[in-house]
């Protein structure tokens, strides 16, 4: 996934030079990826069957690897439009599968183990990126293209036999229909927080300054994703716009068990803050100061904090236990990304220092929504539910009798 969706950014600069492709059609494809993208996290949203789904997953690796071999063969805007539509699509679909997989399979096993799975994509944005520099001197865009889906292939094969999320059994079936009884029962209790009538309010106006972080993180992250190589590049042509990308990949790997980490530690709202002022700072430098140090620093940061951004984002929305949050979050953060290079589109004929600039600015923006999210944010948000009344011990009976009973 980190290969067919993210291999467009390295190879973008070589396409404006050797295909002809204008600046704004380029942010048009670009923007074809992340409809393509919202559509697949839509299906596997409202079908979940399909995430547990075998078949579908490698039909979505057969897709997404023949989209990169299908762009060197035309030189139709439309048709790279639709490819790269599918290509989203597909990265989508793999990405959720691969997730409820993980989440599935490693219940019993440390946290920080999927952060690193997650990382995954990192090092395809790392091997996509180390692969177009290479290729850079001796061939055009078209053999990026093929080398890159020579590339995702070799993963398709090493991903072909991922276990989905395991089918329900029928235990699991009359246990969850119990459980949503007993959701239902005046039997259930609270603990005092999630009963204080006041804590409504408070979680909505929570989860809307979230909701407003992510979203807005979506629109300044994905120009820089797409537009970051060709900015450095515009400023010091050679290698150094690619070379900063496979940085930027490099430094994603360990990104999310690394936040994951620093959880135990402080607090996800103040953590996300952080990042974002991070990401912020790191997309800004190739455009206010140029050179190489400036380039590689920036893309270190941007590397560090994207993936962790959205690590901590889905998280602190499921700690507030708002109502389909994770559902909501990904559609905000997923239109943010559409928007994203619709935005700068009109900045681009100036060159792309602006549109960093812009999206720098977009995400402190979203820094400041997150510093409002830490304003009373319930920290201590557990809900108990009881499967029967619970009982009074008996005169006889100790409070730790009864509390086995319960």
């Amino acid at each position: 996934m980190g290969v067919g969706r993210f291999v467009y950014t390295p190879i973008l600069p070589l396409m404006h030079a050797g295909a002809g492709l204008s600046a704004g059609a380029g942010a048009n494809l670009a923007t074809a990826n992340y409809i393509g993208y919202l559509l697949g996290a839509l299906v596997g949203i409202q079908a979940p069957a399909l995430v547990r789904s075998r078949a579908l997953l490698r039909i979505s690796l057969v897709v997404l690897t023949g989209t990169l071999a299908a762009m060197p063969a035309t030189h139709d805007t439309a048709v790279w439009f639709a490819l790269r539509l599918l290509a989203g699509v597909t990265s989508a679909l793999i990405f959720v599968i691969a997730v409820s997989s993980l989440l599935s399979h490693l219940r019993e096993y440390p946290a920080h183990l999927p952060g690193w799975a997650f990382g995954g994509v990192g090092a395809g944005i790392a091997l996509s990126g180390l692969l177009v520099l290479v290729l850079r001197p001796v061939a055009d865009w078209r053999a990026a293209w093929w080398a890159s889906a020579a590339l995702a292939a070799v993963l398709a094969v090493a991903s072909w036999n991922l276990r989905p999320e395991a089918r329900p059994t029928t235990t699991q079936a009359t246990q969850a229909i119990q459980a949503n009884a007993d959701q239902a029962d005046e039997a259930t209790t609270v603990t005092a927080a999630a009963a204080d009538s006041s804590q409504a309010p408070r979680t909505h106006r929570s989860f809307t300054a979230l909701f407003a972080s992510y979203t807005l993180e979506g629109v300044g992250y994905i120009i820089a994703g797409t537009f970051l190589v060709a900015a450095i590049e515009q400023s010091s042509p050679g290698p150094l716009g690619g070379g900063a990308w496979v940085l930027v990949g490099l430094a994603a790997v360990p990104s999310s068990a690394l936040w994951a980490r620093l959880g135990r530690r402080w607090s996800r709202p103040d953590l996300l803050l952080a990042a974002l002022v991070v990401q912020a700072v790191g997309i800004a430098l190739p455009a206010l100061i140029g050179g190489a140090p400036a380039a590689l620093v920036s893309a270190v940061l941007f590397g560090a904090t994207f993936i962790g951004v959205s690590t901590l984002a889905l998280a602190t929305g499921a700690h507030l236990e708002f109502p389909r949050s994770v559902a909501l979050l990904t559609a905000g953060y997923s239109v943010g990304q559409i928007l994203g290079p619709l935005v700068v589109a009109p900045l681009l004929h100036h060159g792309y220092q602006r549109a960093l600039v812009l999206a720098a600015s977009v995400v402190l923006v979203a820094a400041v929504a997150a510093a409002v999210l830490r304003i009373g944010f319930p920290h201590h948000m557990v809900v108990v539910r009881a499967t029967a009344p619970v009982r009074q011990p008996a005169p006889t009976e100790s409070a730790a009798d009864a509390g086995s009973h319960r």
